[in-house]
């Protein structure tokens, strides 16, 4: 039955680890049951679907297993802290003194190494107790200065399934700066900042680490999709450089570096499936010997103006690129491009065109206003012009952000691995309750590709999972949905045993129990974070599938249609009759009744 499909549920281990002599023997059971009280099954869902359907068949729901640190990863974590503070100089620019991530994380990731073989995602809350100086974490190399921001925060995701959060770190906020959504604000008031602030009770402590580990769960461990992803044996990314000068400048376009990213995770065994290869290949095209370049460019061009306050309010026009626009120019102009840069039309496999702009352009021209990538189901847009930085729209630590305009490579990994792999950035967020996307930064600093305030290209067990994960999902939910329409199919030619004969009966049974053991096995490998063993349920129940659309393909075309005459019912003689006797009484009746029914006169 379809309700069978449709109740099919993915379980996601999680272990939070309590760090800190702070927390008592009872914060673990307290913590899960506040997040069991708290949570209920969700369907996966997807920012940008095909259809008008932003949800998935397939359902997941948290399996938690919190429990306490040993105690000497604490005193490993307070001590190693703790020295790194004494001998970090208190900075100028802000009140938070920035400490390198590595100081932590490299501890972390031995007691998680420890603890391998492991089955789901560890989660490690870190409450250090109060240090002699705030700080907060630098995930890249230097000091901020006026010409380079350096956004601090208090979490990270590492390449294996393992993050933490130190609750003691900041408070930091980062977010946009002017309007907007998902801004982590200054205050006692996020969870992240549950420490800074008024004292709390251990109850009301752990329920907003409950919040925290929630947030997580739903944004880094079952992400939106951001478009489904079919399976493609060859995945081909085409870079197609346009640039204007005689001179290509590399400097922040580093097409070896890009791909280096990528391939570093394929060779250890992370973002493809079974037999998957990927490849990259470049190309370029000078916008002097390229009319159509020249022509989207100039149709792309939009100009708004901001009103900014000097001496007097004065208002400014700037100018962008429609993203929209200039997609819809490429997707139409294909043909000439391929005849332009000379690369083949290619047959069997995923290719992803990736256009960079390079122009020689002096101002800043940027794509909607804010972005310096953009990424579609079909190709990726990027620009860059001669301008070397700009002032955001987003604030960290109070300070605006500052976007090194020619620096590409960060934007164009995030872009890719949205539109080859339908992986969502890290602070976005499909709702069914808001019916749209919800935008948040909170974990958006570190180990990301997505978002402006962080500095690193490389990914994390984030990115490396939901790659992988999001095909499994497309075609899980692809069988499903097949399914359905098959059971629907049958019920509408009066059921199975109608429609179809005994040995086809039969075999329709056998091959639906397979289909249906085969998609629990999928589910369960999902669910224990084995992607190969889930492809390969997957693609086993895909021939079972296929033999249950036959038969019910043939069977239909053996029913015959059959005319059945209408025929007028017999007379109903002895109701008739009946009636006439019943209606000829009263009519007797009503004429005999002075004589029936006469009043006897009184005798005396």
């Amino acid at each position: 039955t379809p309700s069978s499909l449709l109740s099919l549920q993915l379980s996601v281990p999680v272990t939070v680890k309590l760090v800190g002599s702070s927390f008592s023997s009872s914060s673990p059971s307290l913590l899960s049951s506040f997040l069991s009280a708290a949570v209920s099954s969700d369907h996966f869902h997807i920012i940008t679907p095909f259809s008008h359907h932003h949800h998935l068949a397939l359902t997941h729901s948290l399996h938690l297993d919190a429990s306490l640190a040993s105690s000497s990863l604490s005193t490993h974590l307070s001590e190693a802290l703790g020295s790194e503070l004494s001998k970090t100089p208190s900075s100028l620019r802000s009140p938070l003194l920035s400490v390198p991530y590595s100081i932590v994380d490299q501890i972390i990731r031995q007691d998680f190494e420890r603890e391998k073989p492991v089955q789901g995602v560890y989660i490690y809350l870190l409450n250090l107790g109060p240090q002699s100086k705030p700080y907060a974490y630098n995930y890249g190399f230097g000091e901020s200065s006026p010409a380079f921001t350096k956004c601090l925060g208090s979490i990270w995701t590492g390449k294996d399934r393992y993050l933490w959060i130190d609750l003691a770190a900041g408070p930091v906020d980062y977010g946009p700066g002017l309007s907007g959504d998902g801004v982590l604000p200054r205050g006692e008031f996020h969870p992240l900042t549950a420490l800074h602030g008024r004292p709390k009770s251990q109850k009301a402590l752990l329920a907003d680490l409950a919040s925290l580990v929630w947030s997580a769960y739903q944004v880094l461990l079952v992400p939106s999709l951001r478009i489904p992803v079919t399976f493609e044996n060859s995945l081909i990314v085409q870079f197609i450089h346009i640039y204007g000068s005689n001179s290509k400048d590399s400097n922040g376009l580093d097409w070896k570096s890009i791909e280096r990213t990528f391939m570093d995770e394929v060779n250890d065994g992370g973002l493809l499936l079974g037999d998957q290869s990927l490849s990259f290949k470049n190309y370029e095209v000078r916008v002097a010997e390229c009319a159509i370049c020249s022509f989207a460019i100039s149709r792309s061009f939009t100009s708004y103006t901001s009103r900014y306050l000097f001496d007097n309010y004065t208002l400014i026009v700037s100018e962008y690129l429609d993203s929209k626009r200039l997609h819809q120019i490429l997707l139409e102009s294909t043909e000439e491009f391929r005849r332009l840069a000379g690369f083949p039309e290619e047959d069997f496999s995923r290719v992803l065109p990736v256009y960079v702009f390079d122009l020689d352009y002096n101002s800043i021209l940027l794509l909607d206003r804010y972005h310096q990538s953009v990424a579609f189901k079909d190709m990726v847009i990027a620009v860059r012009t001669k301008n070397t930085q700009t002032v955001s729209d987003y604030s960290c630590n109070g300070r605006h952000v500052l976007t090194q305009t020619r620096e590409l490579e960060r934007p164009l990994v995030g872009s890719i691995l949205q539109s080859m792999w339908g992986v969502s950035p890290t602070h976005l967020l499909w709702s069914p309750r808001h019916n749209s996307t919800l935008v948040d930064y909170t974990w958006s600093v570190g180990q990301t590709p997505f978002g402006p305030f962080s500095e690193i290209s490389s990914v994390s067990f984030v990115q490396k999972d939901a790659a992988r994960r999001n095909v499994l999902l497309t075609s899980l939910n692809y069988s499903i949905t097949s399914a359905i329409d098959v059971l629907e199919s049958i019920a509408a030619h009066g059921g199975e045993r109608k429609l179809l004969k005994q040995n086809q009966h039969t075999e329709f049974i056998q091959r639906w129990n397979l289909f249906k053991y085969k998609l629990d096995k999928a589910v369960s490998a999902l669910s224990h974070l084995d992607f190969e063993m889930a492809l390969y349920f997957l693609r086993s129940s895909d021939h079972d599938l296929y033999a249950i659309h036959s038969l019910v393909y043939h069977a239909s075309q053996e029913v015959e249609a059959t005319l059945v005459c209408f025929k007028d019912p017999p007379i109903p003689w002895t109701s008739v009759s009946m009636s006439a006797v019943v209606f000829f009484a009263l009519i007797y009746v009503y004429a005999k009744r002075d004589k029936l029914f006469r009043n006897k006169r009184k005798q005396f």
